[in-house]
């Protein structure tokens, strides 16, 4: 197999620094003012973790980032000191490196052999096997920054937690790290027939065998009488009905 490698010089092109920090979640400080700079900041109030002020707000090409200790650099720089936020696979860290460039230039991501080792010795699954995951809970009082990071509330998020699980892909060598899982049900019974899989730097996924003809997330608010239901949402995604509950539920 011949690996499918990328230009750093190209994808940095396409991929901005801001783009990076709002995914890590980071948010534009309007009162800092908008022009040649920019500044975005991570948490609130007396909460604030992070400061990147960047130049070049309208040239993803060009933008470069400095704190006020000192430290600075590219969207490489970001990528790399916040690496384990994003899960990916890779020998080191530029290939990992490479993958996130890619995901946020909306190109294929770079192929490596031992990605296709990987897929060779998972193998396709025609049905999915639930002893391949380990399954836990969300902690409703340690919610993964993901959802923050969606612009979801921690309200929210406990609102359906009975309905998200975390799950680790056992068969995955390349990764040991925890995704958010969503189970998929066919809604006579809890037996799951899969996951809608979601996780930092925008992975999105199923897992291997997920039944998408026949089951799909299903998260019942009714409190244990579907009775009193009146109204039932189709979406796109788990996370598109989360947001659209935070958005409307004075009116649900």
């Amino acid at each position: 197999m011949t690996d499918y490698k990328v230009n750093f010089q190209d994808l940095k092109a396409r991929v901005g620094i801001d783009d990076v920090a709002y995914e890590l979640g980071y948010r534009l400080d309007r009162k800092a003012g908008i022009g040649h700079y920019i500044e975005m900041v991570l948490g609130d109030g007396k909460e604030k973790r992070d400061t990147l002020i960047i130049s070049h707000p309208q040239d993803k090409a060009a933008q470069r980032f400095f704190r006020r200790n000192g430290s600075k650099g590219d969207v490489v720089t970001l990528i790399r000191e916040n690496l384990n936020s994003f899960h990916v696979s890779g020998k080191d860290e530029w290939q990992k490196i490479a993958k996130v460039l890619a995901r946020f230039a909306h190109m294929p991501e770079p192929e490596y052999r031992e990605d296709f080792e990987y897929v060779k010795s998972a193998g396709h699954t025609k049905d999915f096997d639930s002893s391949r995951y380990e399954v836990k809970p969300i902690n409703p009082d340690k919610i993964p920054t993901l959802f923050a990071q969606r612009g979801l509330s921690d309200e929210t998020v406990r609102t359906f937690a009975p309905f998200i699980k975390l799950v680790l892909d056992k068969k995955n060598e390349n990764f040991d790290g925890y995704n958010i899982g969503f189970p998929y049900t066919k809604g006579e019974n809890k037996r799951i027939r899969g996951f809608e899989i979601r996780g930092y730097g925008g992975y999105k996924s199923k897992a291997a065998g997920t039944d998408s003809s026949n089951a799909a997330w299903v998260a019942d608010l009714s409190g244990g009488y579907p009775n009193i239901v009146k109204n039932v949402f189709f979406c796109e995604s788990a996370f598109d009905a989360m947001a659209f509950y935070q958005l409307n539920r004075k009116q649900l």
